[in-house]
């Protein structure tokens, strides 16, 4: 199969659109015969949604497509001839991959290999002799360009062959301290492979798109040195999903590093110390020929789309609710924000207020104005005097406004369980306005005290 040059711009503009993913992007084209008429048809689909999505413009393609081809970059289509088998067998695999370097290396068999990126030496040197072993043997070496783990076997199979999977597009590496291994890995006849567009700077969850790449396009996956919340765990979770083959390698119990790795072989996963024990495994699935034809596909266990992990925010084409992103505890840690703690707020009575917001506002240095040119207070902290005159004036006791830092410090200290303070000021500040008296509230009872203060006068 080979789609024509207008057929693949199609693709592309719909890949891009804001909320269509594998998923949306094949339910489109079941629905509208291709491409073009999914389209012309989305904006009008999410419209009676409620949320317009429009396509980018066939201009904004073209400059993508461009640039891609200046960086020698290829756009293949899922279906084509040189589209990744084992990436194809996958049920979330990207309609288009963007290839740079050598097709051939990812027409070979190809084990995944990732790891820590705080790895130690003992594990880099491990990582080096497996990579070398797998080479020898005919294997690809595939990996995500990662510092640590990942590097390390890129290094070791560049004479063998090794396929790179980015986050980030072809123009942005990231490390940027690796751009010298990307041209030793092109040089030597290696491939770099993303589906992100040119331009693009990896985020966190570009990470996780990107490590069940790794994952699919190997007949199995081998890591070294993984705590127990290592991205490299995901992406042997990730192969699980897709009933590919997981490997381990054994570490010291007193490494954190090897924590992850220990568990996997504890639950199951195939213990490794040399290329042999992978060998062994992998080799009868490389005697039959290959293993993602048509006739030898339900031997691997895949999980239908709708099971798989979601990396994009679908849009909702059934008039039903879309899995939304990944919410798992690891990919929160990688995705999500840091919290952001409450500010604190010290109480101060409502005349005391007043006075309180008239010194800070003296403190203003001569002829200092606020932004808007107002003779304002001007100041950070004049402005805060403000805001506790509000809360007051509400007489709303929020939470986490009612207490001094150095109050919810103490809390911490003694260990109580509850975020409220426990300290003897705290509690004295606390009796002050609730009905609770000098002792350390809990949440259960704060709520009934909220709504108490919010009744009786400051």
């Amino acid at each position: 199969m080979r789609i024509t040059d207008a057929q693949r711009l199609d693709w592309l503009r719909l890949i891009r659109t804001d909320g269509v993913g594998p998923r949306t992007f094949r339910n489109l084209i079941n629905r509208f015969g291709g491409a073009a008429g999914a389209l012309e048809a989305l904006p009008a689909i999410t419209g009676r949604a409620g949320k317009r999505v429009t396509p980018p413009t066939r201009a904004e393609i073209e400059k993508e497509m461009a640039a891609a081809a200046r960086l020698g970059v290829r756009l293949i289509a899922i279906g084509e001839d040189a589209y990744p088998r084992s990436l194809q067998a996958t049920d979330a695999a990207s309609p288009l991959i963007a290839v740079r370097g050598n097709l051939e290396a990812l027409r070979k068999p190809a084990l995944a290999v990732v790891g820590s990126r705080n790895a130690s030496a003992a594990g880099l040197t491990l990582t080096e002799r497996l990579a070398r072993g797998l080479g020898d043997a005919g294997l690809v070496v595939v990996s995500g360009l990662a510092r640590g783990i990942d590097a390390s076997a890129h290094k070791a199979s560049l004479a063998t062959g090794t396929v790179a999977v980015l986050a980030g597009g072809h123009d942005r590496i990231y490390p940027s301290n690796h751009i010298a291994l990307v041209e030793s890995i092109l040089a030597a006849g290696g491939a770099l492979v993303t589906e992100m567009p040119m331009g693009w700077e990896p985020r966190g969850r570009d990470f996780l798109r990107r490590n069940r790449v790794i994952s699919g396009l190997g007949l199995g996956t081998l890591v070294v040195e993984a705590a127990r919340r290592s991205g490299s765990l995901i992406t042997a979770r990730y192969a699980l999903e897709q009933g590919r083959a997981v490997f381990a390698a054994l570490g010291s119990p007193l490494d954190p590093r090897a924590e992850g790795t220990n568990d996997l072989i504890r639950q199951g996963a195939t213990l490794v110390a040399e290329a042999e024990h992978i060998l062994t495994v992998i080799a009868p699935l490389i005697e039959r020929g290959d293993p993602f034809e048509e006739g030898q596909a339900s031997s691997l266990m895949r999980q239908m789309l709708e099971e798989q992990p979601q990396f994009w925010d679908e849009i909702d084409l059934d008039g039903s609710s879309p899995a939304g992103p990944n919410t798992s505890p690891d990919a929160a840690k990688e995705t999500a924000p840091p919290a952001r703690r409450p500010r604190s707020v010290a109480l101060v009575p409502e005349p005391d207020a007043d006075r309180h917001a008239r010194a800070l506002a003296r403190r203003r240095p001569a002829g200092a104005r606020c932004p808007d040119g107002s003779a304002g207070t001007g100041t950070r902290r004049a402005g805060r005097a403000a805001r506790q005159r509000r809360i007051l004036a509400r007489r709303i006791l929020m939470p986490g406004q009612a207490f001094s830092r150095s109050a919810t410090r103490a809390c911490k200290r003694q260990r109580c369980g509850s975020w409220m303070p426990c300290s003897a000021q705290a509690a004295t500040v606390w009796n002050r306005y609730s009905a609770l008296g000098p002792r350390c509230p809990h949440p259960a009872a704060m709520r009934s005290a909220m709504a108490a203060s919010s009744r009786r006068p400051v």
